[in-house]
């Protein structure tokens, strides 16, 4: 699939037609492609899985050359995720696991499965999510309410609607589902601030965009306003996908001179 050209594309039907292509049922379990599986020091230490499929076309992708890549990587069963993660968290003495890569909630029953199989572990699971779907569908979000030991962090893509149809293509409106995301897993249970919590692309963000876009999280919950920011990484691939796009970063940084804060 192809976002050239869907300027204003709706991120949930995409979701729809990715998920057909990321996604298969086999005896009743839902299969996901993956691309690699790996360990790494975000987060002090974690082991990650990286997923293929994703319903934005992020101008800033660090992955963008698998994110819809449906040719690459294999199908796994959460089972089978579960045992390559636990190694890898085994192996380095890691607290945490995570899918990374692409979008993780577009296999929804194979994530919930996953996260199943989590529950009770010694392990933290930290979903990383644009949240689009989880604004969506408030029964999704109170479905991951159900496991004691998950981390969502939700990925803004830019601090206001223009920015994220700047950086993803996307219809501006769906901005708004990302921001629905935290007021959904919050009215399910998630603790703000500890087990939710909102990260935020300004990479391109005007100071003003970024004072704005704390107040509306204050406004949401005040233990919200402790944001994870991210800039652009600026690998040779990311830039190459910059200048495609012709953007340039008001803040960005090299993979070499990556703050320990930011890992």
């Amino acid at each position: 699939m192809s976002f050239t050209g869907l300027v204003g594309y709706d991120p949930v039907k995409v979701s729809l037609n990715v998920y057909s292509e990321v996604s298969k049922l086999s005896n009743g379990v839902e299969l996901r492609k993956y691309y690699r599986f790996r360990g790494g020091r975000w987060y002090g230490g974690i082991a990650t899985a990286d997923v293929i499929g994703c319903n934005l076309a992020c101008k800033f992708c660090w992955s963008w050359r698998f994110r819809n890549n449906f040719k690459a990587g294999k199908l796994y069963t959460p089972e089978q995720v579960y045992v390559k993660l636990v190694s890898i968290a085994k192996n380095s003495n890691y607290r945490y696991v995570r899918l990374s890569g692409a979008e993780p909630t577009i296999s929804k029953e194979h994530l919930l499965k996953l996260l199943k199989m989590f529950e009770g572990s010694n392990y933290i699971f930290i979903l990383e999510t644009n949240g689009i779907l989880l604004g969506y569908d408030v029964c999704y979000a109170r479905e991951l309410s159900r496991y004691g030991n998950l981390i969502i962090r939700v990925s803004f893509k830019g601090t206001s609607p223009e920015e994220f149809n700047m950086l993803t293509g996307a219809d501006p409106q769906f901005f708004e589902l990302q921001v629905k995301a935290l007021e959904n897993l919050i009215l399910s249970g998630f603790k703000a601030g500890s087990e939710v919590y909102p990260a935020a692309m300004i990479g391109f963000s005007s100071d003003k965009s970024i004072v704005d876009f704390v107040r509306m999280l204050k406004n949401i919950d005040p233990r919200l306003v402790n944001v994870d920011w991210e800039y652009v990484i600026m690998y040779k691939h990311v830039e190459e996908l910059l200048e495609k796009h012709g953007l340039k970063p008001l803040r960005y940084v090299r993979p070499d001179e990556i703050p320990k804060e930011m890992i």
